[in-house]
């Protein structure tokens, strides 16, 4: 994908441009020994940052979209890790989790895997053009943008010794993106990125011909699995950090999501009639959920032949 061939914003995406400006801020608030998370604040396009800082090196988790989010981000690593050695993997591709990488470059060593590498290079101009299009305030971050490459890339699973502290970075996608990982430290810590998201409809970013890796089917499988693995703390993409039930509650929207796409599908419903009708039901039974223009997108994307 090129910039010329840049997804189109669809209408029905969540209204940003009268919201806060998409910029990290805040104190790292400390979830369990030497395991740190900067908040997202429930602002739109800013992620939940990790910092995981070991007895000789440290492990930064998404940038925040933009170099003046990842100069941050770097600056507040620093101050917890000191002249430790620094680490920086990202949740996946996407702007607001990965696109301040450039201030890293040099400064830590970053690590990603290697579909989210392809994912980067085959995508990353075109989302970068996508974002400025959301907003003025999006644009002005990602201005001076730079895509930057791994210096590391591992295929499966990867594990970094912090000292007295273990990270693991499992590769997981297809499911959210074509190349989501999830980091797990110490076993009981996950960084889940926008596979979990709390009190917020899952982001399915559908955005056909262009963009259409978005596995809903992969998705439920990935949740079980973490679901089984019963982390004791879970920190998503956007929303605040809880336990295992954000992970279930995600797993019951999806599955509730596919379980009636299936079943109108079945009965000859069109795709548009069959986003409509879930888009009723789903704002009526997760009432205190945010951002349900994207249940709509859930919907089509499985509807287009997403299977499990």
């Amino acid at each position: 994908m090129c910039p010329a061939d840049s997804p189109q914003i669809p209408g029905a995406l969540p209204d940003i441009e009268t919201g806060p400006a998409p910029v990290v801020r805040g104190e790292p608030v400390e979830l369990s020994d030497g395991v740190y998370v900067i908040p997202d604040q429930r602002v739109e396009l800013v992620p939940n940052v990790g910092i995981v800082v070991g007895e000789h090196a440290a492990l930064v988790i998404d940038t925040g979209m933009g170099p003046r989010n990842g100069a941050h981000v770097l600056e507040q690593a620093r101050r917890l890790a000191g002249d430790r050695h620094l680490y920086l993997t990202v949740t996946h591709f996407h702007p607001e989790h990965g696109f301040g990488a450039q201030a890293f470059k040099g400064a830590a060593t970053i690590v990603y895997n290697a579909s989210q590498r392809a994912e980067l290079h085959r995508k990353g101009a075109a989302y970068v053009e996508m974002f400025r299009e959301l907003s003025a305030a999006a644009a002005a971050e990602l201005e001076g943008v730079e895509l930057v490459d791994p210096d590391l890339v591992y295929e499966g699973e990867a594990e970094l010794d912090l000292g007295g502290h273990k990270a693991v970075l499992r590769a997981v996608g297809p499911a959210h993106t074509g190349s989501d990982q999830v980091i797990v430290i110490d076993d009981r810590v996950l960084f889940g990125g926008d596979l979990i998201e709390t009190r917020i409809f899952p982001i399915a970013p559908y955005f056909p011909p262009h963009d259409v890796d978005v596995d809903c089917g992969g998705w439920i499988g990935v949740l079980d699995d973490l679901i089984a693995r019963a982390p004791e703390i879970v920190v998503p993409g956007h929303g605040e950090v809880g336990g295992t039930s954000l992970i279930r509650d995600v797993r019951d929207y999806l599955d509730y999501v596919y379980g009636e796409v299936s079943r109108l599908r079945a009965a000859g419903v069109s795709a548009d009639e069959t986003a409509a009708r879930i888009d009723k039901e789903a704002r009526a039974r997760w009432t205190t959920w945010e951002r349900p223009e994207w249940i709509g997108f859930a919907a089509r994307a499985i509807y287009a032949g997403t299977h499990r």
